[in-house]
């Protein structure tokens, strides 16, 4: 039990145990006044009715405040869960919509990826033309070099058996 609940035990059986000893004095007749009329009756017996008359009042207030504390409780529990319910559906509404949006991007980017990817390609394959064309052309030119050296060796070859 909690320290409240004892402490209230605790007066109640004070009070009885005092209402037992003082008995004979409680019941003790004497003349008590109703405001229009005088009755003849014991006055403390009087006074513990009220007593406890009052107390029974307090205890019927205490359990209609405790029981409008544990519905009220209860209602804002089921409240609370239903709010909890729409933030996850929320949230899990903007996880969907995250990973769609996520989607389409990495599609878009991969789409981006792909273009400079046969851009690039395209430009390799032109600059390997254009290598294999200025190799053949060296190449050409070359040949052309040697063909050219070896007419005027052949000529000179030419010239000094024409003079031997």
């Amino acid at each position: 039990m909690k320290a409240p609940t004892l402490v209230l035990m605790l007066v109640l059986a004070l009070i009885v145990v005092f209402a037992a000893v003082n008995w004979s004095v409680i019941m003790a007749p004497t003349t008590v006044s109703l405001l229009v009329a005088d009755v003849q009756a014991p006055l403390g017996l009087v006074l513990l009715g009220i007593t406890v008359l009052i107390t029974a009042l307090f205890l019927i207030f205490v359990v209609y405040l405790q029981t409008n504390v544990l519905l009220d409780a209860r209602r804002h529990s089921r409240e609370l869960g239903a709010q909890r319910e729409l933030a996850d559906k929320a949230e899990a509404s903007r996880f969907t919509d995250l990973r769609s949006y996520l989607d389409v991007e990495l599609r878009k980017l991969g789409e981006q990826v792909a273009e400079s990817r046969l851009g690039v390609i395209g430009r390799v394959d032109l600059a390997q033309q254009d290598l294999r064309t200025t190799i053949e052309q060296s190449g050409n030119s070359v040949a052309a070099y040697i063909g050219e050296l070896e007419d005027r060796l052949e000529r000179n070859a030419d010239d000094k058996n024409q003079f031997t």
